[in-house]
């Protein structure tokens, strides 16, 4: 994981063009959140399938696509530097788009990652999936609204 997290931030370290201190931290931590999540659906195949709801077909392919998708969309958040606004909000679909998944766990009392009550499975849909969003919007730079730089 220590190799994973180096080679992050030396990628991240590539960057053109100008990034403020705060944003690019958001950015090389989200970059690191979507890669160890995308990891984790190839590494903790018993795990994974828990946020597949059970009306959903091809649970197993569910899972792979949507860790292929999180890996496709941490590389691009460190390496789309032009387009981090349209990435950022491409990351915030992808967090509506499996969102549905969340819910079934906690409505079908599904336990998985630690989450073994209907209080922390709610309490992440209603605390940290709005909490990932805005971390995707201020790591694209969406919000809140950058400050124009100060000339002078």
């Amino acid at each position: 994981m220590r190799a994973l997290t180096a080679a992050v931030v030396r990628v991240a370290s590539l960057r053109l063009g100008p990034q403020r201190p705060l944003r690019r931290l958001l950015r090389v931590a989200l970059a690191v959140f979507l890669t160890t999540a995308g990891i984790g659906h190839f590494v903790a195949t018993e795990t994974f399938p828990a946020q597949v709801p059970a009306w959903m077909p091809f649970e197993r392919q569910v899972v792979l696509v949507s860790g292929v998708f999180e890996l496709l969309l941490a590389a691009a958040v460190l390496l789309v530097g032009s387009r981090r606004t349209l990435v950022a909000l491409v990351v915030v679909a992808f967090l509506h788009v499996v969102l549905p998944g969340n819910v079934a766990q906690w409505l079908e009392g599904v336990d998985a990652f630690g989450l073994d009550t209907d209080r922390a499975r709610l309490l992440r849909l209603v605390v940290g999936h709005p909490l990932l969003v805005l971390w995707a919007l201020a790591a694209g730079d969406v919000w809140p609204a950058p400050r124009p730089a100060a000339r002078g």
